[in-house]
């Protein structure tokens, strides 16, 4: 299982060019939902697994992220929006099947969405 700390900046998700493309691609595609959310946003939980069919390989990811500020429900309703048919940028890998599977208010303020991924390796 691989658990990424968002205490670094999105840019340091993603080093070394080539070398990133190895084997889990979660940290790119945090740093791509990141940018989908907008401003305001904290990965809380972010984990992957390997997953295979008979035929292919890949990874299944867990991520749970929060949205603040006054503007956070319009954001979640942007963010959870055609993200079924959302292009993503990974190379050695695709998105196979990414879904929403909670997204409500946060008492307090803020707004909570949890989605899961399969990424599947493209050879």
């Amino acid at each position: 299982m691989t658990s990424i700390d968002m205490t670094a900046p999105t840019v340091n998700l993603v080093r070394n060019g080539e070398v990133a493309k190895a084997r889990d691609p979660l940290p790119r595609l945090l740093a791509q939902l990141i940018e989908r959310a907008g401003a305001s946003v904290t990965v809380e939980r972010a984990a992957s697994r390997p997953w295979a069919s008979a035929l292919f390989q890949g990874r299944r990811h867990v991520i749970a992220l929060k949205l603040a500020g006054p503007d956070a429900a319009e954001r979640r309703a942007a963010f959870v929006e055609g993200i079924g048919e959302a292009e993503w940028n990974l190379a050695g890998h695709f998105v196979a099947d990414i879904s929403i599977d909670d997204s409500s208010p946060v008492p307090g303020g803020g707004e909570w969405i949890e989605l899961s991924a399969l990424t599947i390796e493209d050879w």
